[in-house]
């Protein structure tokens, strides 16, 4: 598929599509017209990078994790980056804070609605 028609079934921007590709997160295949042909797994590999990317992952991390999403663990290297290691670590422990506050906004929320649809009852 196009990269039009990729930006219109994940949402994502073409310019968006671009940088990722630039960046190594999605690959396309050129046709003879260089237009970028994406294949059948593009859309969902274009919604996990996006989801990463608006937890709050940046880049570097999403490109050496990615791999990871759906394949075996014997991808892992034979000796990892203790960099690396110490990054993505911060980083999970950067998403936990998140979620758990996201979990008590939604807590919240559903205080307010139980409190709102009992007084408009």
């Amino acid at each position: 598929m196009r990269i039009g028609e990729l930006s219109r079934k994940t949402g994502v921007s073409v310019r968006a599509l671009r940088h990722y590709e630039a960046e190594g997160l999605i690959g396309a295949a050129r046709g003879g017209n260089g237009y970028r042909d994406f294949g059948d797994g593009a859309v969902e590999a274009v919604r996990q990078i996006r989801g990463m990317i608006e937890s709050g992952l940046p880049i570097r991390i999403v490109r050496e994790i990615l791999p990871y999403l759906d394949g075996p663990a014997a991808l892992m290297p034979d000796v990892p980056c203790a960099y690396m290691i110490g990054e993505v670590a911060r980083q999970r422990d950067v998403l936990d804070r998140r979620i758990r506050a996201l979990t008590g906004n939604r807590d919240a929320l559903d205080a307010y609605l139980r409190a709102a649809r009992s007084a408009a009852a």
